[in-house]
């Protein structure tokens, strides 16, 4: 098919989730696993951030987190899940987040861009993520 060279992730926190949330954030794309960190205040309640990987990055340590590097194809986008995984920095159960909304878009602006969501989460209450609520929403392709 083709080399994955750029892969969006749009990721909305509820208004209502806790401040000072301080966890890491991963997305799963064609097998592989890519951190999500921006350096800035991405989790607070509210934010709607685009998290850029590859081609344009924006994100901290672009050069470990980039699917060209091992070249990513989009031949695997079928083969393996696409999910989101927060992972708390502790072991605390009060220590959660709360998702509004992701959305994946593998080749953005290419000719054939994919895209992932979960379409319960449009237009319904957020879903909370952490150790007491588990760990992970999947995407499917839209």
């Amino acid at each position: 098919m083709a080399a994955i060279e750029r892969i969006d992730v749009r990721i909305v926190t509820a208004s209502n989730s806790p401040s000072g949330v301080r966890g890491w954030v991963y997305v799963n794309v064609a097998g592989r696993e890519f951190a999500l960190d921006s350096s800035r205040d991405e989790w607070e309640p509210g934010t709607d951030v685009t998290y850029v990987l590859g081609d344009g990055a924006n994100i901290y340590e672009p050069e470990r987190n980039d699917p060209r590097d091992p070249q990513l194809d989009t031949d695997d986008l079928d083969r393996y899940p696409v999910y989101l995984r927060y992972a708390p920095p502790s072991d605390k159960p009060d220590e959660t987040w709360r998702l509004e909304r992701v959305i994946v878009t593998v080749n953005p602006g290419g000719d054939l861009p994919a895209r992932y969501d979960n379409l319960r989460l449009a237009g319904n209450p957020a879903i909370w993520l952490g150790r007491n609520s588990g760990q992970v929403v999947n995407l499917r392709r839209v």
